[in-house]
C-alpha cells in the first residue's frame, strides 16, 4: 500500500520532513494555514513536502486545494475521518520526520521547526497545550483529565497532553503502526500510546492553543467515549495485567478479608458471598495472565532501534 501511495507522487526520493494536512470543510482559511507554513518551512534549514489529504469537503476546499501550488494532494470521495487522512499521508510522506496538525489555526505552525528540531534524541515531540480553547470546556476538561490519568497509568509514563495534534515523529517507527489508526479524533491517541507501549520515547514541549477558525467537528460525546475506548484497547494490547491485575487483587484482599471473618464469626462455615468474591478474583488473575501470554505470544516484533542520544566520554567513546 505505501509502495503504491508513493509511486503516485513526483519527488525527491527522501526530504527531511513531510507535513501532513488533513482537511474537511476549511475553505476559510486553509490557504492562510498552507502560507503560513510555507512560509515558516522555507526560513528553516529543512526540506520538505506539505502532503493535503482532502476528506471528502463538501465546501470548496477542494476545488481550492487543486489550484494551490507546491502541495501533494490526496482527496477521498467521501469523508472518512482525520485517522484516515494522517494514515494515508503518513504512507505517502517521505521525510525523515512526519509532522502532524491541523489548519484550523489552532496550533502554532510556525512554530514547526522547533518542534522537528527537539526531535534529536526522542521518537515523537509532542506539543502539549498549555490551555484548552476548544468547544464545551465545562465538559471536556475532566472528561480529558481522567482519561489522561488512566493512560498515564496503563503507560507507566506522565503524560500531559495525550490528545494534541501537533506532534512529530520519526517516520520508520511511525509507519510501523499506522495500520493501527482508527479513523476518527482518537488516531493522536493511539500514536501517542503505541509508541509509549512498544518502548519508543515520547518528548512534551509546551504551546499555546487558539481558538479555531471555521466550525469543529468534535463530537463531545461520542469522540470521548472512543477516546477512552481506545487508550483501554491499546493497553490491552500491549500490558493487558495493568487492566486485570487491579481489580483481581483488590477482590482477593476483599475475599481474604471476609474469609477470616467467616472463620472466626461462623466457626469456619466460609459464606457463599466470600466463595464468589474469591471465585471472581481467580478468573480475572488468571484471564489476565491469558492475556499477557496471548500478547506475548502474538505481538509483532519492531526491528527499528528507539532513538538516543549518544555523548563522547573522557576516552573518546561513548558514555
Amino acid at each position: 500500500m505505501a509502495e503504491l501511495i508513493e509511486a503516485a507522487f513526483d519527488g525527491p526520493s527522501e526530504l527531511d520532513v513531510s507535513i501532513v494536512l488533513p482537511v474537511f470543510n476549511e475553505a476559510g482559511h486553509v490557504a492562510k494555514e498552507i502560507h503560513r507554513i510555507r512560509e515558516t518551512m522555507d526560513a528553516s534549514p529543512y526540506s520538505y513536502e506539505i502532503i493535503v489529504v482532502d476528506d471528502g469537503s463538501t465546501d470548496g476546499s477542494g476545488d481550492l486545494l487543486r489550484k494551490t501550488d507546491s502541495i501533494r494532494l490526496m482527496q477521498f470521495g467521501a469523508n472518512r475521518g482525520s485517522g484516515s487522512c494522517r494514515r494515508y499521508g503518513t504512507l505517502a510522506a517521505r521525510g525523515r520526520v512526519v509532522v502532524w496538525t491541523d489548519v484550523d489555526m489552532t496550533y502554532p505552525n510556525d512554530e514547526m521547526p522547533n518542534l522537528v528540531a527537539q526531535l534529536d534524541g526522542y521518537d515523537q515531540v509532542v506539543g502539549a497545550r498549555r490551555n484548552e480553547e476548544g468547544t464545551i470546556k465545562l465538559l471536556r476538561r475532566p472528561a480529558k483529565w481522567l482519561i489522561r490519568r488512566l493512560a498515564s497509568y496503563l503507560s507507566g509514563v506522565k503524560i500531559p497532553d495525550l490528545n494534541s495534534g501537533f506532534r512529530a515523529f520519526r517516520r520508520d517507527v511511525g509507519r510501523q503502526f499506522v495500520h493501527l489508526l482508527p479513523a476518527g479524533f482518537s488516531c493522536v491517541t493511539t500514536l501517542t500510546m503505541t509508541f509509549l507501549s512498544n518502548g519508543y520515547s515520547v518528548k512534551y514541549i509546551p504551546i499555546d492553543y487558539f481558538p479555531r477558525e471555521g466550525e469543529s467537528k468534535f463530537h463531545w460525546w461520542k469522540d470521548t467515549r472512543r477516546y477512552l475506548l481506545q487508550v483501554v484497547r491499546l493497553v490491552l494490547s500491549y500490558q493487558p495485567l495493568k487492566v486485570f491485575m487491579p481489580p483481581a487483587v483488590t477482590l482477593l484482599l476483599v475475599g481474604s478479608g471476609k474469609l477470616v471473618y467467616d472463620m472466626f464469626d461462623k466457626d469456619f462455615r466460609v459464606g457463599t458471598n466470600t466463595l464468589v468474591v474469591l471465585g471472581a478474583a481467580l478468573a480475572l488473575g488468571m484471564l489476565g495472565m491469558l492475556a499477557d501470554l496471548l500478547v506475548h505470544v502474538n505481538t509483532r516484533r519492531h526491528d527499528i532501534i528507539p532513538a538516543m542520544v549518544i555523548t563522547a566520554g573522557p576516552g573518546g567513546g561513548p558514555e
